[in-house]
């Protein structure tokens, strides 16, 4: 159990075997055999483990229960091999904290993963990707009016929804958890219409069959989902000779689609065409905004779920303090200090 832990620790951390030996003052050997079950360390080496992973010493002594299929990255993805096992190491320890709270909660509050009516699907051509999608807001009975909050709507059903602090080369990662939950993992640090439009992305590696190029029919998939056809249509017409940036950028908050993905999807509607579209793009790479774009970004999704019922499970007096700051990753104080700085103040002691 300790040695799963270093090494998921070490994984998290980014290091190798060697660069851990050397911040603990032991040889890359003694770490290999901590590992592996072979060895155990001393109380010494444990606080200095502790201190070079930045993780607490209960750390090493909580069993590993949850196992992770290994993700695909995006083809293309500039990350390398070392980047990719931390951002899978530390999926792995937030997913099995976020199992434990769902077990602590009451068993009606835990929500299971089924795939929706007619799911997965197999899908073949571009206008299979469009009706797929109004069925999927229909199964999930979402209408077809823009989704305000898709994180929410994801964890509402079953879906365990992760927002992690990593490089520019990272966008968002899909994998299984214990085989049978469903997890997704997108950047924490990117604007909401970017976020979310991987979020849909990533959806429809769980949902969907495709038999053709499978990014590209994610990417459309994702657009449908976020703005229904019939939907962009009433807001833009049938056809248009040209788009306001002001225009696009109301939308973007709208719909939480951002103004370029508005013009891709107005070119897939038959709404713009080619010379309107290239036009449009040639005007936003002029002006730089298809690295940033213009006006007040959307602001990300944070999942709140597994925060939320750690809150309820403390006022509940279920679990300690220290035991919400275990699942938690951080103390409550800290929790609620930043809980504060991002809504306005809100009062950040501790409840009566």
């Amino acid at each position: 159990m300790i040695g799963e832990r270093i090494k998921q620790a070490r994984r998290m951390a980014c290091l190798s075997l060697r660069e851990l030996g050397a911040r603990v003052g032991v040889s890359h050997q003694a770490i290999a055999k901590y590992e592996k079950g072979e060895d155990i360390p001393s109380s010494g080496v444990l606080l200095r483990l502790s201190e070079a992973l930045e993780v607490g010493v209960d750390f090493f002594l909580q069993p590993v229960e949850v196992s992770v299929s290994r993700p695909e990255f995006r083809k293309g993805s500039r990350l390398g091999q070392k980047r990719q096992d931390s951002i899978v190491a530390r999926v792995e320890n937030w997913i099995a904290r976020s199992i434990e709270v769902e077990q602590l909660m009451a068993p009606t509050e835990s929500v299971a993963f089924r795939q929706p009516e007619g799911f997965p699907r197999k899908v073949s051509t571009l206008d299979d990707l469009e009706a797929v999608a109004v069925d999927l807001r229909h199964a999930w009975q979402l209408g077809l009016d823009p989704i305000q909050d898709l994180t929410e709507v994801f964890e509402e059903h079953g879906i365990r929804v992760g927002a992690i602090d990593t490089e520019p080369h990272f966008d968002a990662l899909t994998l299984w958890a214990n085989e049978t939950i469903p997890v997704i993992v997108v950047r924490a640090d990117i604007p909401g219409d970017r976020q979310r439009l991987s979020l849909a992305h990533e959806l429809g590696h769980i949902l969907l069959r495709p038999a053709g190029d499978e990014e590209k029919m994610m990417q459309r998939f994702a657009g449908a989902l976020l703005v229904p056809a019939s939907a962009a249509r009433m807001e833009l017409g049938n056809r248009r000779r040209r788009l306001d940036p002001i225009e696009l950028h109301m939308l973007k908050h709208k719909y939480g689609m951002s103004m370029s993905a508005w013009i891709v999807r107005a070119h897939q509607l038959g709404i713009i065409s080619d010379s309107v579209a290239k036009s449009l793009f040639a005007t936003f790479s002029k002006r730089g905004w298809r690295k940033e774009e213009p006006g007040d970004p959307l602001p990300s999704e944070t999942p709140a779920r597994m925060a939320r019922h750690v809150m309820q499970l403390v006022a509940d007096e279920v679990i300690s303090e220290r035991r919400a700051k275990e699942l938690l990753g951080r103390s409550l104080e800290d929790f609620r200090k930043e809980f504060s700085k991002n809504h306005d103040g809100f009062p950040a002691g501790g409840h009566n």
